[in-house]
């Protein structure tokens, strides 16, 4: 995987980010990386937030992937926290290096680290590819989700 740092995603990150959230045709529909002002905003509400963890994957100084992971507490479960992995995006000319395997096992561990007992994560009905990718890591579909756009 050549050298590879997966660290807290900073402000100088989020054109990148961007970028890999708006590159597929869902998130094309949905993002707008010519107006960074509303990411920027949710940056700093992420970076004062302790139980939300952006991250970036760096190889070579340049940004090739990112998550958001959530530690969540709870009262279901006998008191049991979880965490919400988010966002996962590699960039297209790291797609199938083991790059999102890494970053997927990363926030794992750093789920195990805050001491959560499950590790969620949702993915678009029409996205079979990472749905194939996420039930090899081990994930289990399990839950029918719903949306209500406010």
């Amino acid at each position: 995987m050549g050298d590879l740092e997966i660290r807290p995603a900073a402000r100088e990150d989020v054109t990148e980010i961007v970028a890999m959230l708006a590159d597929d045709p869902l998130g094309a529909q949905r993002e707008s990386p010519d107006d960074l002002a509303p990411y920027l905003t949710a940056l700093e509400r992420l970076l004062g937030d302790p139980n939300q963890h952006l991250v970036v994957a760096e190889r070579e100084g340049r940004v090739v992937g990112t998550l958001q992971l959530t530690i969540i507490p709870g009262l279901s479960r006998r008191g049991a926290t979880r965490s919400i992995i988010e966002g996962v995006r590699i960039h297209a000319d790291e797609r199938g290096s083991g790059l999102g395997t890494r970053l997927i096992e990363w926030a794992i561990d750093e789920s195990r680290r805050q001491g959560c007992r499950l590790v969620q994560l949702t993915s678009d009905i029409t996205r079979t590819d990472a749905h194939r990718f996420y039930e090899r890591l081990g994930f289990e579909a399990s839950h029918l989700g719903f949306k209500l756009p406010l």
